[in-house]
């Protein structure tokens, strides 16, 4: 019977750490030291999915596998647990979470189901004296900034924290916006840095509550200015200009006329 593809990593990863004849690198790598690999490998299977292009996702994918087996395979040469262990553990989790799936649980309404998950996960790292740990006591400390903003609203929301209305969220954010105005002239970077975490604060909240992560947001416009500036680049090229000498009024034509041909398509 032939071995699937899951099986034949592992003899190439024991391969790759075999005492003999594996690969030194390999061999000196730790779970600390994969650790930034998993992201960067993340980053990069992430940038693949927006991409939308399959034959990426499915190498990208391929990459974090390969990195969380060999995490995995390094913790069961220490007698700690297997990749067995690990994903049993993520099986009986996700049952035990979904009870109006594999239970009789029902819900009349999404956030009762969300609110029902937060207080089983909470139970599920209780302390030692059984009491359910913080609402935050679990949100990953290495989450980007944007990221970690959209979750916490998220959680304050299931707890009944949050602004009552949209129109609320809004007066928030033109009322953290003012107060940057009032910072930004003067010669106080801490209280400039205070408040404009504070504004970034609640445009999270505010993408969150019209669906939108503030995160996909900056990132679709990253990808935009550097699409067009590249065009820009491009533009110059053909013209025979030096891009870089180019006045400041000569760059913004030059803007103006990538995003009208992206506009209509011909960029």
């Amino acid at each position: 019977m032939e071995k699937s593809a899951l099986e034949q990593l592992r003899e190439v990863l024991d391969r790759l750490l075999d005492e003999e004849g594996g690969c030194p690198w390999d061999k000196e790598q730790t779970p600390r030291s994969l650790a930034e690999y998993i992201i960067e490998e993340s980053h990069e299977l992430v940038s693949a999915i927006r991409s939308g292009s399959d034959a990426d996702v499915c190498e990208e994918l391929g990459d974090v596998a390969f990195l969380l087996l060999f995490v995995a395979r390094l913790y069961e040469r220490q007698g700690k647990f297997s990749l067995d262990d690990a994903l049993a553990h993520n099986c009986a989790k996700m049952i035990r979470r979904h009870p109006h799936v594999f239970g009789d649980a029902h819900f009349e309404s999404r956030d009762e189901q969300l609110n029902t998950w937060e207080q089983i996960k909470r139970g599920e790292h209780a302390d030692a004296d059984g009491r359910p740990k913080g609402v935050f006591d679990s949100l990953p400390a290495s989450l980007p900034p944007l990221t970690k903003a959209y979750r916490i609203h998220s959680k304050a929301a299931r707890v009944g924290f949050t602004w009552p209305d949209d129109e609320d969220v809004e007066q928030q954010v033109e009322a953290e916006w003012l107060e940057w105005l009032d910072v930004a002239a003067a010669d106080d970077k801490e209280a400039q840095r205070h408040e404009l975490g504070d504004l970034l604060f609640s445009i999270a909240e505010l993408g969150r509550r019209k669906g939108i992560k503030a995160s996909e947001a900056l990132d679709d416009a990253n990808t935009r200015f550097l699409r067009r500036f590249a065009r820009m680049e491009a533009l110059a090229r053909e013209q025979g200009r030096d891009f870089a000498a180019l006045s400041l009024d000569e760059k913004d034509e030059l803007w103006t006329q990538a995003k009208a041909e992206e506009s209509s398509g011909n960029a």
